[in-house]
């Protein structure tokens, strides 16, 4: 692993997720810096060279696709803690607490998706100590903002990041909620599977395009 692999791994370190036009620039950059070659159709290559290095550390680069655009992400994965344990080191018992019950929420739901409304009700069940309606609020925000969850006009959803992070967790505690795309095998969230799958096949469909000329 070279200079510009180290490079690219500080900065994954730094953001936990990156799209992959992001992980393309960044590569460009490290290589640049580090005065080394840059392969533009290496991507995979790159990340692989780096998750060799990473496996004695229980880390690994994971990729994953955005349920609302279709993009493809990348995103630094604890290997050794698949639950919200990871989330301890930056977050308080009861936060992590209502973290949970927000992805039940979420989880459960027809739609993939938790009004603020539901998530602030929620908190007043909480065994740990309560939040006020003020800190859960900022609670929600900072989830936001370190991308665990999206808000869109006060809906929340699981991020990508939390759907390729938390992916073990949840097959293992929602296995009879969760939807799986018949193709790609990744569990869903928002819409119905058939949705899912639709969007999948676009999206193998737009791969297949791109690399005609190879095959």
């Amino acid at each position: 692993m070279g200079d510009s692999h180290r490079r690219f791994l500080q900065t994954m370190m730094a953001n936990g997720i990156v799209d992959e036009q992001g992980a393309r620039k960044l590569i460009a950059h490290c290589c640049e810096a580090s005065n080394t070659q840059h392969n533009p159709d290496k991507l995979d290559d790159f990340i692989e060279t780096i998750n060799l290095k990473l496996q004695p550390m229980f880390m690994h680069i994971t990729k994953g696709m955005s349920e609302d655009s279709g993009h493809q992400f990348y995103a630094l994965v604890n290997m050794a803690e698949t639950d919200v344990t990871r989330m301890s080191s930056d977050y308080a018992d009861n936060e992590l607490e209502l973290f949970r019950k927000t992805m039940d929420l979420i989880v459960c739901s027809e739609k993939g998706n938790a009004s603020s409304t539901d998530i602030l009700n929620s908190a007043d069940t909480m065994t740990t100590k309560k939040l006020k309606k003020s800190e859960t609020e900022h609670l929600l925000n900072r989830l936001v903002h370190d991308k665990w969850l999206n808000e869109k006009r006060g809906e929340y959803t699981l991020s990508t990041r939390c759907i390729i992070e938390m992916e073990p967790y949840i097959r293992t505690m929602y296995q009879d909620q969760v939807k799986v795309c018949h193709i790609c095998r990744n569990i869903a969230f928002q819409g119905t599977t058939t949705s899912v799958v639709v969007l999948c096949e676009k999206m193998l469909q737009m791969y297949k395009h791109r690399h005609k000329s190879v095959v």
